[in-house]
């Protein structure tokens, strides 16, 4: 199976709604260098930064994916709930390319003004 770090997916126990049987997840709190990288940028790091900016992402690669996708904001985790498997592997194959490496990462916030985020 192929990495999906930094993110993780959780299937959710029952009763659970049918929008939230999957969560994916990222201990944004525990990714020091992903953080580090994100304050070097001009960017918060928090799990609302990481929310805003994967919103963006998937806006401008898979929009549609954003009707599929709830996402939780507070504390020190990034939390997104999928419906199925299948969507939650649509997300990961959006974001990862910009999310999946610090490399990748460094090159995604390079090229991203921090006046156009609110975290």
């Amino acid at each position: 199976m192929l990495s999906t770090f930094p993110f993780q997916i959780a299937h959710l126990p029952p009763p659970t709604p049918p929008e939230r049987q999957l969560a994916i997840f990222a201990d944004v709190g525990g990714l020091e260098e992903y953080y580090a990288l994100f304050l070097h940028h001009g960017f918060g790091g928090t799990a609302e930064s990481w929310v805003e900016h994967i919103e963006t992402i998937i806006e401008e690669h898979q929009p549609e994916l954003l009707d599929e996708i709830e996402f939780e904001e507070g504390g020190h985790t990034f939390v997104a709930y999928a419906p199925s498997q299948a969507v939650a592997d649509q997300f990961l194959a959006c974001v990862l390319p910009f999310f999946g490496t610090l490399p990748q990462l460094q090159k995604y916030l390079s090229q991203t003004d921090p006046d156009d985020f609110f975290a």
